[in-house]
């Protein structure tokens, strides 16, 4: 509701990443709420024909600036005269250093900028839930945003996540040093039409036959629409600085569950469940090898990654009901049908 926000919708918000798969849809909320001023900073000009569209088809002024975090002068351009940051833009490297890069390094020169204007009343930054670590939590048991964040990501053989918590922990160290007005927010498993993929935490298909690991896990879905709204919310809401947000939708389905439905409403293959302690064995004998082979096999599969996307836990979405008034406006079974019909039209155009 209106009065629950703490900027006016004449007040200028800029968005990273704005042209990525949930960054647009981050911006088509906003014009939806009827913001008039935004900026959207995009690292090339790939995508940005629905971008025009709907700033076309608005009444919003919309600013779309080519530039780059990692130079000072375009972070200084990007943060100038806003009120909200939302930082979707991330490193998508595979290796640590150009995650570093293009996370860490990319986030502290945006917040250099950031906390010189005078107003900035919130920075939404755009993290993940596979920051946690889920060690300590039985399967099944509850993960939430109380849980800690992860520390072995170097283990965990995991670039990209290792970027993202560090991104966390200079937010929070901005917002202790200079008083920076923050939220974080942390999506599960993204899905919907853009993304053409399933998701590891259903399995993987690296050895030329799909390994559905852990048939009877629920996975951390949300549907890309429903994730942006939260994340536009997180922006938006009163009362709500300092705070941690897990997005997940209702209805999660098992990892079974889904599978199924993608056979038959898009393409059949052949798939073989393995249970968790099977593959987290594997992971084991993996790693051993890893080791005595002197790292010439690198130890992408080990007990940590595994424990993360695969012990099978409960998730939670309480908070982010209950502080930001969101609600999933798709439903879980209604979001999979997109995704399914999308990606049988692009199974079609394969042929």
């Amino acid at each position: 509701m209106k009065h629950d926000w703490i900027i006016n919708k004449s007040d200028l918000v800029l968005i990273t990443g704005a042209n990525g798969f949930v960054g647009s849809k981050v911006f088509e909320f906003l014009i939806e709420y009827g913001f008039t001023r935004l900026r959207c900073l995009v690292r090339s000009n790939r995508n940005l024909s629905e971008l025009h569209r709907m700033a076309d088809s608005s009444k919003a002024e919309v600013e779309f600036f080519q530039g780059n975090l990692l130079s000072r002068d375009d972070c200084m351009h990007a943060a100038e005269g806003v009120s909200i940051i939302y930082h979707l833009a991330a490193g998508v490297e595979k290796s640590f250093p150009g995650c570093f890069l293009n996370s860490a390094v990319a986030t502290r020169n945006l917040l250099d900028a950031a906390i010189k204007e005078q107003t900035l009343k919130r920075f939404v930054n755009i993290s993940s839930i596979a920051v946690y670590s889920n060690e300590k939590i039985p399967r099944g048991g509850l993960l939430d945003e109380s849980c800690e964040v992860d520390t072995k990501f170097v283990e965990r053989h995991e670039p990209y996540t290792y970027g993202k918590a560090k991104q966390d922990e200079i937010v929070l160290e901005y917002a202790q040093k200079h008083n920076l007005p923050y939220v974080i927010v942390r999506p599960s498993v993204v899905f919907g039409p853009g993304k053409p993929k399933i998701t590891d935490r259903i399995g993987i298909n690296t050895f030329g036959i799909f390994l559905q690991i852990g048939p009877n896990n629920r996975i951390p879905f949300t549907y890309v629409d429903n994730c942006a709204e939260a994340i536009v919310l997180a922006g938006l809401r009163k009362g709500v600085e300092g705070e941690v947000f897990n997005i997940f939708d209702d209805d999660l389905p098992k990892g079974r569950e889904f599978l199924r439905m993608y056979k038959r409403k898009v393409r059949r293959f052949l798939s073989i469940p393995i249970p968790y302690r099977a593959w987290f064995f594997f992971c084991y004998l993996w790693e051993k090898y890893s080791k005595w082979s002197e790292g010439q096999l690198p130890p992408v599969f080990n007990r940590k990654a595994c424990s993360v996307y695969w012990k099978g836990n409960r998730y939670s979405n309480r908070k982010a009901k209950e502080l930001l008034g969101w609600l999933p406006r798709v439903p879980m079974k209604e979001g999979m049908e997109r995704f399914f019909v999308y990606m049988r039209d692009m199974e079609a155009k394969k042929h």
